[in-house]
């Protein structure tokens, strides 16, 4: 288990992480390398991840997630885009969330009319 899987178990998922990794070791094998495949672009791994994203949305099974997380890795591994790059960026370059966070609702004064 991982440290944070261990400090932090309801924030990170290493059964996640197992599934995941056991998918990339059947793929080795069923459709050869990684690096052959996202290398010479002969696989687009953003299209595929949106591929396997729908096909969640359209049957709830999360196996598809874990591929579509594979298919990310591949490109942060391989990427496809030109320029590509890993800056790490603060709270102001956000690309931010769908939705509201606990910690916002905290902030505004909602959470207590919310959760009552």
């Amino acid at each position: 288990m991982s440290k944070i899987g261990k400090e932090l178990p309801k924030e990170y998922s290493d059964r996640f992480d197992e599934l995941r990794q056991n998918r990339v070791n059947v793929s080795y094998y069923k459709y050869g390398s990684a690096a052959d495949n996202f290398g010479m672009r002969l696989v687009n791994a953003l299209e595929s991840h949106d591929l396997c994203i729908k096909k969640y949305l359209e049957t709830g099974n999360t196996e598809y997630l874990c591929d579509a997380a594979n298919y990310l890795m591949f490109e942060f591994m391989y990427p496809q885009k030109k320029d590509a790059f890993f800056r790490a960026t603060d709270s102001s370059e956000s690309a931010g969330i769908s939705g509201v966070s606990v910690n916002e609702l905290n902030k505004d004064k909602h959470f207590e009319a919310v959760v009552g």
